[in-house]
Parts: C-alpha cells; sequence; structure tokens
C-alpha cells in the first residue's frame, strides 16, 4: 500500500538521501551543498521556505517531494511549484510518483492555487510521458532563466 505523508523533523537525512539520489539520476551527484541543518531550516525553521511529503510502501521510504508557493500576477492566486519529485528505482512503476503528484495536486486544489506546475529535463523522455499522460503540458513558449553564484553577485553589485 503506497502512503504520503507530511515530511516531519527528524526525517532530514531521509530527505537529504532522497536529493542526493535524485542528483545522481540527474548526472549531477557533486552539486548537492545542502545539509541537514539547511533542510531543518527549510523546511521546519521559523520561516519555511518550502514543505515536503513521503511517499512510503508498506511503511518503508520510497521517494519525496519538495514543493512552495509561486505567485501569479495575472490570477492574483498563488500556485504550487514542484522542485523535486524522486522516486527510489526498485518502486518505480508502481504507482507512487502518481500517488506523489495527486497528493499534491490535492493540496493545491486544497489551498485554491490557481496552477500547479515543476520542470522536467528535456532528456527525461520517461518522465515527460508520464506527465503527459497525467494531462500536464508542456510550456513550450517559456524557458527558464538562472542566475546564481559569482553571476548572482555580480548582479546584486556585490562581486
Amino acid at each position: 500500500m503506497i502512503a504520503v505523508r507530511a515530511a516531519a523533523p527528524g526525517d532530514e537525512a531521509l530527505v537529504l538521501r532522497f536529493v542526493r539520489e535524485l542528483a545522481l539520476f540527474e548526472r549531477e551527484p557533486d552539486a548537492v551543498t545542502a545539509g541537514e541543518a539547511d533542510l531543518t531550516t527549510a523546511l521546519f525553521g521559523p520561516a519555511p521556505a518550502a514543505e515536503a511529503v513521503i511517499a512510503e510502501v508498506d511503511g518503508e521510504p520510497v521517494g519525496f517531494a519538495l514543493f512552495f508557493h509561486s505567485f501569479s500576477t495575472w490570477t492574483g492566486r498563488r500556485g504550487l511549484y514542484l522542485e523535486d519529485l524522486y522516486v527510489s528505482p526498485a518502486a518505480r512503476g508502481r504507482g507512487v510518483g502518481r500517488a506523489l503528484l495527486g497528493h499534491l495536486a490535492g493540496i493545491a486544489v486544497d489551498r485554491g492555487c490557481a496552477r500547479f506546475e515543476w520542470s522536467v529535463l528535456d532528456w527525461n523522455a520517461d518522465a515527460i510521458r508520464f506527465y503527459r499522460a497525467l494531462g500536464a503540458v508542456g510550456m513550450t513558449e517559456w524557458t527558464v532563466q538562472r542566475v546564481s553564484g559569482g553571476a548572482l553577485a555580480r548582479l546584486a553589485g556585490r562581486g
């Protein structure tokens, strides 16, 4: 049986393990710099930046999703943005990803969100097929832009 529950204090090591497994899958194993203390602050601190849910099969953790709210000026309502979704290889194909996404969709509906969105790597054809089967639509006219590291400091006039 698949169960999805909110992450709670004490789950930081588990979430970090899943984040590292996801980074390995996404071909960036050395990109994770977050530690358990960072996740404690981000998920459970006085001003949480994000939330996470854990998927379990028969009581064993097999995946997670980390999300936060965005905002649409066009709708005047917030949205739900899925930052990371990961299911352990042994649990794939058993409905865990669908359960996680369905759970988050329920949160979005319950909170009055105008939309639920996420990004997917263009080479991840299996994920893209899965998302399309759920009714997701690719935003082909939009391209993600990112400024980080030294470029971020320079843009801020601090580097």
